[in-house]
């Protein structure tokens, strides 16, 4: 069974082998729309990473206008609105179902099953235990030590490591709550590792949910270390041991995170910051700073407050 979709690592999106015509497209699966019939459909995408031509889904009233002010051109929405110009609605009780059958359709777990698709090239060196996952990509003179996992969409450049157990493309922790359960958003992306990256043991990085997570070239992970959906990490990040970092984040090139460091989802961190170990990350963070604490703020203004509080019980002392 052939690929119906194919991943542009470029621009770390989900597009279809051909583009659709908005009238057939929804034929097939039953879906009302309102817009031109031969409205073009040409890849689908979550919202952080939508491009023009990309499906995109909405559910609640409070996001209708990000969505359809995005760059997606064709939104699935459970309520009948205004439709802008130059874009197309899909009419859906459940958008998240719509989204979820669509990309189902198109991507089916673990496709194509009896002609996996693997391109390795032979200087790589495997250990034992390594398993390989479908349209995967690997480069000159990568190592991947025991046990490593390499999932589907998986594309790793040249001279990069992997240690033992880590996984890579693993599904995108994206859930919708229905009646007290929660239901995955079907993952379909991948994962671009980009040169000269090494990745310690038991990391743990997941899959864009239709798009492409990253690590850029010359960054360094150590052990233990979890990256989330649709992230974009730049070149030559540092991150030690037990770093989490959340989805959909874009952190830029030179970025240290020292251990322990939890990054929130959807920020942005500039270019050349640091943030010492054990901090919390809750908001965008300004290039060239150094931060501390949690949630984390530049570690000058951090320390004045960590000084003020050890001051507080004697100030308290001298009120009463």
């Amino acid at each position: 069974m052939p690929f119906s979709v194919v991943f542009s690592l470029s621009r770390k999106t989900m597009k279809f082998n051909k583009p659709h015509l908005l009238a057939s497209f929804c034929a097939q699966f039953g879906f009302d729309f309102i817009g031109d019939p031969n409205h073009v459909i040409s890849g689908i995408n979550e919202i952080h990473m939508v491009e023009h031509g990309d499906i995109v889904f909405v559910d609640h009233p409070k996001y209708y206008d990000k969505a359809l002010k995005s760059a997606a051109t064709t939104i699935i929405i459970d309520s009948i609105v205004a439709c802008p110009e130059g874009k197309a609605l899909i009419i859906h009780e459940k958008p998240f179902d719509a989204f979820n059958r669509i990309t189902r359709h198109y991507m089916p777990e673990g496709s194509p099953k009896n002609t996996p698709i693997q391109d390795i090239h032979e200087s790589a060196i495997l250990y034992p235990n390594v398993y390989l996952g479908n349209n995967i990509r690997i480069g000159k003179n990568v190592v991947l030590h025991a046990g490593v996992v390499i999932l589907d969409n998986v594309t790793i450049n040249e001279d990069v490591v992997i240690g033992a157990n880590t996984v890579i493309g693993h599904y995108a922790f994206y859930y919708k709550k229905k009646n007290d359960t929660y239901e995955r958003m079907h993952t379909c992306g991948g994962v671009l590792i980009e040169s000269n990256v090494e990745i310690g043991a038991l990391c743990s990085i997941d899959a864009g949910v239709t798009g492409i997570t990253k690590i850029g070239r010359g960054t360094k992970i150590d052990n233990q270390v979890q990256i989330g959906h649709d992230t974009q990490i730049g070149e030559d990040c540092l991150f030690a041991a037990g770093v989490g970092v959340a989805g959909c984040v874009k952190i830029a090139k030179k970025v240290t995170f020292w251990g322990q460091v939890g990054c929130a989802s959807a920020l942005s961190i500039g270019e050349g910051v640091t943030v010492l170990a054990q901090s919390g990350i809750s908001k965008d963070l300004e290039s060239g700073k150094t931060y501390f604490g949690s949630p984390c703020a530049e570690v000058k203004e951090k320390f004045k407050e960590m000084a003020a509080l050890r001051m507080l019980p004697e100030f308290l002392k001298g009120t009463r």
